[in-house]
Protein backbone atom coordinates (compact mmCIF):
# COMPACT_ATOMS: atom_id res chain seq x y z
CA UNK A 1 0.00 0.00 0.00
CA UNK A 2 1.44 3.66 -0.94
CA UNK A 3 -1.10 5.35 1.48
CA UNK A 4 -4.45 6.24 2.38
CA UNK A 5 -7.46 8.88 0.75
CA UNK A 6 -6.69 12.18 2.21
CA UNK A 7 -9.96 13.83 0.46
CA UNK A 8 -11.75 13.68 -2.80
CA UNK A 9 -11.61 16.87 -4.46
CA UNK A 10 -13.77 18.67 -7.01
CA UNK A 11 -12.92 21.12 -9.44
CA UNK A 12 -15.62 24.05 -10.07
CA UNK A 13 -16.50 27.35 -10.47
CA UNK A 14 -17.81 27.85 -7.33
CA UNK A 15 -16.88 26.35 -4.31
CA UNK A 16 -19.17 27.39 -1.77
CA UNK A 17 -22.44 26.67 -4.04
CA UNK A 18 -21.32 22.64 -4.34
CA UNK A 19 -20.28 22.30 -0.96
CA UNK A 20 -23.61 23.60 0.18
CA UNK A 21 -25.28 21.29 -2.36
CA UNK A 22 -23.44 18.27 -1.44
CA UNK A 23 -23.88 18.70 2.33
CA UNK A 24 -27.35 18.45 1.99
CA UNK A 25 -27.10 15.33 -0.28
CA UNK A 26 -24.32 13.56 2.10
CA UNK A 27 -24.70 15.01 5.56
CA UNK A 28 -21.80 17.24 7.32
CA UNK A 29 -21.68 20.91 7.30
CA UNK A 30 -19.92 23.02 4.50
CA UNK A 31 -16.71 24.39 5.36
CA UNK A 32 -14.94 27.66 4.17
CA UNK A 33 -11.16 27.44 3.86
CA UNK A 34 -10.97 30.70 1.68
CA UNK A 35 -13.03 32.10 -1.23
CA UNK A 36 -11.03 29.01 -3.49
CA UNK A 37 -11.44 26.06 -1.34
CA UNK A 38 -14.47 24.76 0.51
CA UNK A 39 -14.92 21.44 2.12
CA UNK A 40 -17.48 18.87 3.50
CA UNK A 41 -16.75 15.85 6.14
CA UNK A 42 -19.83 13.54 5.63
CA UNK A 43 -20.67 11.57 8.11
CA UNK A 44 -18.42 7.93 7.79
CA UNK A 45 -16.85 8.97 5.16
CA UNK A 46 -13.59 10.94 3.87
CA UNK A 47 -13.95 14.44 3.32
CA UNK A 48 -14.96 16.01 -0.33
CA UNK A 49 -13.12 19.36 -1.21
CA UNK A 50 -14.51 21.59 -4.14
CA UNK A 51 -11.44 23.91 -4.94
CA UNK A 52 -12.34 26.94 -7.81
CA UNK A 53 -10.69 26.78 -11.00
CA UNK A 54 -11.11 29.21 -13.93
CA UNK A 55 -11.75 26.69 -17.15
CA UNK A 56 -15.52 25.33 -17.12
CA UNK A 57 -16.27 21.81 -17.26
CA UNK A 58 -16.53 19.97 -20.31
CA UNK A 59 -16.80 16.65 -20.90
CA UNK A 60 -17.98 13.87 -19.09
CA UNK A 61 -16.36 13.20 -15.35
CA UNK A 62 -13.73 10.03 -15.76
CA UNK A 63 -14.56 9.47 -12.08
CA UNK A 64 -17.90 10.38 -10.14
CA UNK A 65 -19.79 9.35 -6.51
CA UNK A 66 -22.43 6.65 -6.26
CA UNK A 67 -24.82 7.62 -3.32
CA UNK A 68 -26.28 4.60 -1.44
CA UNK A 69 -30.40 5.13 -0.97
CA UNK A 70 -33.43 3.11 0.30
CA UNK A 71 -35.70 5.32 -2.01
CA UNK A 72 -34.15 6.22 -5.19
CA UNK A 73 -37.73 7.88 -6.54
CA UNK A 74 -37.73 10.16 -3.22
CA UNK A 75 -33.72 10.60 -2.68
CA UNK A 76 -34.08 11.93 -6.95
CA UNK A 77 -36.81 14.36 -6.06
CA UNK A 78 -35.15 15.23 -2.52
CA UNK A 79 -31.69 16.80 -4.47
CA UNK A 80 -33.57 17.98 -7.41
CA UNK A 81 -35.21 19.85 -5.11
CA UNK A 82 -31.85 21.67 -4.09
CA UNK A 83 -29.75 21.74 -7.75
CA UNK A 84 -29.72 18.17 -9.16
CA UNK A 85 -30.70 18.03 -12.52
CA UNK A 86 -32.08 14.54 -13.70
CA UNK A 87 -30.16 12.57 -16.48
CA UNK A 88 -32.26 9.86 -18.25
CA UNK A 89 -34.38 7.03 -16.67
CA UNK A 90 -33.63 4.71 -13.73
CA UNK A 91 -31.71 2.04 -15.35
CA UNK A 92 -32.01 -1.41 -13.65
CA UNK A 93 -29.20 -4.60 -13.77
CA UNK A 94 -28.16 -7.46 -12.07
CA UNK A 95 -26.36 -5.35 -9.51
CA UNK A 96 -29.41 -3.20 -8.76
CA UNK A 97 -30.81 0.05 -9.84
CA UNK A 98 -29.44 3.81 -10.32
CA UNK A 99 -30.46 7.46 -11.17
CA UNK A 100 -27.87 9.91 -13.13
CA UNK A 101 -27.75 13.33 -12.04
CA UNK A 102 -25.92 16.10 -12.33
CA UNK A 103 -24.74 18.72 -9.50
CA UNK A 104 -25.41 22.03 -10.22
CA UNK A 105 -22.11 22.73 -12.29
CA UNK A 106 -22.72 19.84 -14.12
CA UNK A 107 -21.38 16.76 -12.50
CA UNK A 108 -22.15 13.26 -12.71
CA UNK A 109 -23.19 11.40 -9.96
CA UNK A 110 -25.67 8.55 -9.18
CA UNK A 111 -27.98 7.75 -6.48
CA UNK A 112 -27.78 3.72 -6.23
CA UNK A 113 -29.89 0.79 -4.43
CA UNK A 114 -27.77 -2.15 -4.88
CA UNK A 115 -29.48 -5.54 -5.82
CA UNK A 116 -31.04 -7.64 -2.48
CA UNK A 117 -27.65 -9.94 -0.99
CA UNK A 118 -27.63 -13.25 -3.66
CA UNK A 119 -29.80 -11.31 -6.68
CA UNK A 120 -26.75 -10.31 -8.31
CA UNK A 121 -25.21 -13.66 -9.21
CA UNK A 122 -21.66 -14.94 -9.00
Amino acid sequence: MIGSIDEVVIDCADPGALATFWSTVLGGEPVRRDDAWWYVLPPGWTQLSFQRVPEPKTVKNRVHLDVRVDDIASATAQAEAVGARRVGDVHHDRAGSFQVLHDPEGNEWCLVRPAPPGAAGG
